[in-house]
């Protein structure tokens, strides 16, 4: 009986001092953990989000880590902290740290042009998948400038994926350095020349540094046996599953699966400066190009409403960098159909938090997540088509 006591008193006090949490915002405000689980269950039943799970920390640790709805709505599977998601470009993110740890171990250097590293010409390597190799730019050597750096930053000139052009062949759009312009294509390059140095697939070499070092056990580019376990499926407006695609070749540009305590691991590291020296983490987070389109994507991302000293987006390597009153803070994005995430952090406070997703409705609440749940009034919004549930356009 004293021990059954015992076990009621503690958990009383656990779910007290659950409830009396306070999580920290960017500009010292603080709101508490039961307000902010009631928020966020509002805005996910509003808007139709079918799953949500989301980690913030303070201090570089994570504080606060919850799900919020399905992981399968049609099979009725709930949500949980453990669950896999596809996290799209979150890939791109890691592997921006990744190239750093090679770079910092003479592996590569960032502004050696690529084909310097390949034993002969880029067009001439074979491959066996038509939306890979690089015949198609044989006759425009303005692939033979291409860096790690512009790769990372995203200045290749290189579309994002081949098979969105209409004619689905790989072209160079710009002089490469020159302009930043979103490209997965850039990532693969990259990739690519990595793997042909190492000898080794780029599954292998995230996994030696990145994954085990960071503790991130629940981590990989390719789909593994145990993810079957629990994992997520992504969902349409309707709240209906999209076929689920279980990679079995790693794309650095967004292959990777993981949970939400895994990423918020991978966070915690960058805040802290964790597997890099202060040299590397000054280099992933430098401010290398200005970004002044009107919006990422779309039409938008051709229009210039921005001038370098005007805009606070830049990007670095692998993520991009947004110019705050609290300092810069670091950020990255995944989107695919059925799949919404976000993630930002803000070094000089020891805040950051990561959002993901499995519906298409996700990003419409973003908005009201980051500055709820750390202050962060500054992600500029429109520019990430982040268009709130509720918003009327004047």
């Amino acid at each position: 009986m004293k021990n059954i006591i015992l076990t009621i008193v503690s958990l009383l006090i656990l779910t007290f001092s659950t409830a009396a949490q306070q999580i920290k915002r960017i500009d010292n405000s603080s709101i508490a953990a039961a307000a902010l689980t009631s928020t966020i269950q509002q805005l996910v039943d509003t808007a139709q989000v079918t799953g949500l799970v989301i980690s913030i920390l303070n201090n570089n640790q994570p504080v606060y880590t919850k799900a919020f709805g399905y992981a399968d709505k049609p099979k009725e599977l709930k949500m949980d902290t453990s669950t896999i998601f596809w996290s799209c470009s979150f890939s791109k993110a890691v592997f921006g740290y990744c190239v750093m740890r090679l770079v910092e171990k003479n592996v590569l250097d960032l502004d050696t042009p690529l084909v310097k590293y390949l034993s002969k010409p880029l067009p001439d390597y074979v491959f066996t998948k038509k939306t890979r190799g690089y015949q198609d730019i044989r006759n425009d050597l303005r692939y033979e400038k291409i860096t790690a750096r512009i790769c990372l930053n995203h200045t290749s000139g290189l579309p994002n994926y081949r098979g969105f052009e209409v004619d689905g062949k790989l072209k160079i759009r710009f002089a490469p350095g020159t302009r930043y312009s979103y490209s997965g294509e850039g990532i693969y390059l990259l990739q690519f020349v990595i793997e042909q140095l190492y000898g080794k697939d780029y599954e292998t070499i995230a996994r030696e540094e990145v994954f085990q070092p960071l503790g991130m056990t629940h981590s990989s580019y390719v789909w593994q046996a145990d993810f079957n376990n629990n994992h997520a499926v992504g969902h349409d407006s309707l709240q209906q599953a999209y076929e689920f695609d279980e990679r079995t070749t790693a794309h650095a540009a967004g292959s990777m699966y993981t949970n939400i305590t895994d990423y918020a691991k991978f966070m915690g590291a960058l805040l802290q400066q964790k597997g890099l020296t202060k040299q590397g983490f000054n280099a992933l987070f430098h401010s290398d190009v200005a970004i002044l389109s009107r919006q990422q994507f779309g039409p938008n991302a051709l229009l210039d409403d921005k001038t370098p000293a005007t805009t606070p987006l830049w990007y670095g390597l692998g993520s991009g960098i947004l110019k705050t009153p609290y300092g810069n803070a670091f950020f990255k994005e995944g989107h695919s159909e059925g799949w919404q995430h976000h993630s930002i952090g803000f070094p000089d406070k020891g805040i950051a938090v990561v959002i993901m997703t499995n519906s298409d409705q996700g990003d419409h609440i973003f908005k009201a997540l980051l500055e709820t749940t750390i202050g962060d009034t500054y992600t500029p919004w429109y520019w990430e088509n982040y268009i709130p549930f509720d918003y009327v356009s004047k």
